[in-house]
């Protein structure tokens, strides 16, 4: 109900501001219409008198008829069987040091005769009841009132009168929607102080909205005892996921692949983006975007991590050694950014299989560095050891220029979303250019991921992009295909039995 009144209010307010615009133009032109009256010299009746009147309501659309009156005779532009004119005599019923107003003048029941005059001097203007409709377009059920008398009389311009004053807390502030138990009344902002104009509409009918309410209780506990049904689900199933997990390292469910990194110029594989797997032993996947989630909210992640460092290096060390200029990026969590362990556990096993830090990079994501200055110490530590940080999905998270600038990293990888809506009129087309002069502009290399198409790696090449990933160039690749993929083919030693998984 709070709601359908603020509507009510915020109705009121637009309609209000729109008819009290229409007014001022029809008011303004009823005063012009007679200042020219009171300007001319003619001050009889007679057929010059007549044709100034008629040029003058032909001059303002609003002026319905023009009347000169001086106490004896009146002359107007039309007819007298068609004129708007009180009875003589009748007294305004305002009555300003400028201007005086009738409202209501026409005595005839059809609704288009009705009128409002404005009298200067010796001449009068009118507008019918139809270019008053025309003009403020008035709500169903609404009514404008012409507020007299300091506040105490509302006399009805166009719509039923109304009991007056409508509350005990009348008048308010000019502009400002008062709210009664049937009718929301709205005082329109004038600077006039002979009259205030009050536009007032019914209030909506509420039963309809709790007639609705009612029926649409029964779905609404439908909706929640569904939507809660699946919470739970959800709830469970990610607990057992959580359980599962632990398991899985165990019997040793998980497996890595490798995707190959190319140079766009020449199409040679320069390195690998270390990708973890979960294969059950049903031969079922489960995707990396549900288990990766559960393991960092339950910080298993870090034992993925040193199980991904560990298998990368166990599989893929020996052609490391014998190809210097190859490195191997491995994902790292938030919570791996913000804490020193990581760093120990790569020192351990780098000298342990006579690997180069260069050879191995670390890829962190925008929304992994909850607290920057923390994220940028640690990255910094890894980086004084030798190994590169790229920035990963750059353009997807949080980064601004200006803390990347801060930020100790060597590439940015720009998302497959905005590589994807090259070549296209898309709103984000735009967006890869400019990241890639950003990275420029930062001495910072570009890596494209998610490229499946020749025109976006040409596209890319054209822009200053030397690196690239995606299927284009391979699929994630098992360790043994990876090393055929470097080696051509060349066996670097026995095949491991979990290269071939």
């Amino acid at each position: 109900m709070q709601q359908v009144h603020q509507r009510e209010r915020e109705r009121m307010s637009v309609d209000g501001e729109r008819l009290l615009e229409r007014l001022e133009q029809l008011f303004t032109q009823l005063r012009r219409g007679l200042d020219d009256l009171n300007k001319q010299p003619l001050r009889e009746c007679s057929p010059l008198m007549t044709s100034q009147l008629q040029k003058t309501s032909f001059k303002y659309r609003f002026i319905y008829e023009a009347i000169f009156y001086d106490g004896t005779q009146v002359c107007s532009n039309w007819p007298a069987n068609l004129s708007l004119t009180p009875s003589p005599g009748r007294e305004p019923d305002i009555k300003g040091p400028v201007y005086r107003y009738w409202l209501n003048t026409a005595e005839q029941p059809d609704d288009n005769l009705a009128g409002l005059m404005l009298g200067r001097g010796d001449f009068e203007v009118t507008t019918s009841r139809g270019h008053l409709s025309d003009a403020v377009d008035l709500p169903p059920g609404g009514s404008l009132l012409v507020v007299v008398d300091d506040d105490q009389r509302a006399l009805p311009v166009l719509g039923q009168a109304q009991d007056w004053p409508p509350s005990p807390g009348w008048p308010p502030s000019d502009g400002e929607v008062v709210v009664t138990d049937y009718r929301v009344l709205y005082r329109l902002p004038t600077d006039n102080s002979d009259y205030q104009l009050v536009l007032s509409m019914p209030r909506a009918d509420t039963s309809q909205y709790l007639s609705q309410l009612g029926w649409m209780l029964p779905g609404i506990l439908l909706i929640a005892l569904c939507l809660g049904a699946l919470a739970l689900h959800m709830a469970r199933q990610r607990q057992s996921l959580g359980g599962e997990l632990q398991g899985a390292l165990r019997r040793g469910e998980f497996t890595v692949h490798y995707q190959p990194i190319v140079d766009l110029n020449t199409r040679q594989c320069v390195g690998a983006e270390a990708l973890i797997r979960w294969r059950h032993a049903d031969g079922t996947m489960t995707s990396p975007e549900l288990f990766i989630p559960v393991a960092e909210s339950t910080g298993q992640i870090r034992q993925l991590t040193d199980f991904v460092l560990q298998r990368t290096l166990e599989q893929l060390g020996p052609l490391l050694r014998a190809n210097p200029q190859l490195y191997v990026s491995i994902n790292l969590s938030a919570c791996d950014v913000m804490v020193p362990r990581i760093g120990k556990v790569v020192a351990r096993l780098l000298a342990l299989h006579d690997v180069a830090p260069r050879q191995i990079a670390f890829e962190v994501t925008e929304r992994g560095m909850v607290d920057v200055e923390i994220a940028k110490l640690k990255l910094q530590t890894l980086r004084d050891e030798g190994h590169r940080i790229l920035i990963d999905d750059f353009g997807t998270g949080y980064s601004s220029l200006a803390y990347l600038q801060t930020l100790p990293v060597d590439c940015l990888k720009i998302d497959k979303v905005f590589i994807d809506a090259l070549g296209y009129d898309a709103a984000s087309s735009g967006v890869a250019p400019h990241i890639i002069r950003m990275a420029h502009a930062l001495n910072l290399t570009v890596i494209a991921e998610g490229i499946e198409h020749e025109y976006q790696a040409q596209l890319l090449r054209s822009e200053g992009v030397s690196y690239g990933q995606g299927w284009l160039f391979d699929k994630p690749l098992n360790a043994h295909q990876f090393r055929e993929r470097i080696t051509g083919g060349r066996r670097q030693g026995p095949r491991r039995a979990e290269d071939q998984v």
